[in-house]
């Protein structure tokens, strides 16, 4: 069994030096997944019961899956080793979808968008904590001038400057997600190593499903007087769980084609969706503070994701000296 996992593994390194194709499988998923959050504030602005709709958004990529590999008999395409790994994998990502789509409800789109940009933050944090590892002035200065971002957006000084200040539920919501997403990414990063992406989606999906559906039973009265899942409904429903399901496969094949500090700056790009679908659809624009605060996250998510560039390279070139001298 375990020579099948290393095989995987070495056909999937062949064709990882593909970064051109990589950067736009990334800024294609930034957007697709804006969509997909612009969706889930309008259909719970509709009155749809937020638990309900993760569910929904989880039935539909499992099933969509299921056919299509049934149907071009490729099955085994989901033989796996680690059951264990994706079980928790779909665990922390059931938990995880409660903040990282949850947050469009206590923010607007543009805000609650660049919350989730600290997530390289809690990833060199994380990186301390789990794995050990040594961080330098670079990301330590980093992770400093990305919570000074999320001060300035945050407003404590609202009184005096006159903007309003964000609810702090929504930012520690948003601050949550973040931190979610940063421990999924090592969890993915993992899983990668001998899986393919539609295993990996697959899995986190199915495995969801019952869990999630243990809460429909409960679902208020009020809820369904207010949302009579008609047509536009399920519109929205089958949105969410499709461009939800791209969003994920596009994102997890980036990661196989290229690095993570190269293609996560693609997830930027969503900032400007996201500002867009709010003007558009919800007449808001970011106030001054979210311009200045925006900003200092990005840039510290672009250093961080540098410092792992050179990092890399640095132990790429001292394997190919050691391989050479050996």
């Amino acid at each position: 069994m375990s020579a099948a996992p290393h095989s995987r593994f070495h056909a999937r390194s062949a064709v990882q030096q593909r970064p051109l194709f990589a950067l736009g499988l990334r800024l294609l998923s930034a957007l697709l997944f804006s969509v997909v959050l612009l969706l889930v504030k309008l259909i719970t602005d509709r009155g749809m019961w937020f638990p309900e709709m993760l569910f929904w958004r989880q039935v539909l990529p499992t099933v969509v899956l299921l056919v299509w590999l049934v149907a071009r008999g490729q099955l085994h395409r989901l033989r796996t080793a680690r059951p264990l790994v994706h079980a928790r994998r779909a665990a922390i990502g059931t938990f995880s979808m409660f903040f990282t789509l949850g947050v469009v409800l206590l923010l607007p789109l543009a805000e609650a968008t660049v919350l989730g940009f600290t997530a390289p933050l809690f990833a060199v944090i994380l990186s301390v904590v789990l794995l050990r590892e040594t961080v330098g002035v670079w990301r330590i200065g980093a992770v400093l001038l990305g919570l000074g971002g999320v001060v300035i957006m945050a407003n404590p000084w609202h009184a005096y400057t006159g903007h309003h200040h964000l609810p702090v539920l929504g930012l520690l919501v948003g601050i949550i997600a973040a931190f979610l997403v940063a421990l999924i990414s090592i969890q993915l990063r993992d899983l990668g190593r001998t899986e393919e992406p539609i295993t990996i989606v697959f899995y986190f999906c199915a495995m969801s499903v019952p869990v999630l559906a243990l809460l429909l039973p409960f679902v208020p009265a009020g809820y369904d007087r207010a949302f009579h899942h008609d047509a536009i409904g399920w519109l929205m429903i089958g949105g969410i769980g499709l461009l939800g399901m791209f969003s994920q496969l596009l994102m997890t094949s980036s990661l196989r084609y290229g690095r993570v500090s190269s293609v996560i700056v693609m997830d930027y790009a969503q900032f400007g969706w996201s500002t867009l679908w709010g003007w558009l659809v919800f007449a808001h624009l970011p106030p001054a503070t979210t311009w200045i605060g925006a900003p200092a996250i990005i840039a510290a998510g672009s250093i961080i994701a540098w410092r792992e560039h050179v990092r890399s390279t640095r132990g790429l070139a001292a394997d190919t000296v050691a391989a050479s001298v050996g």
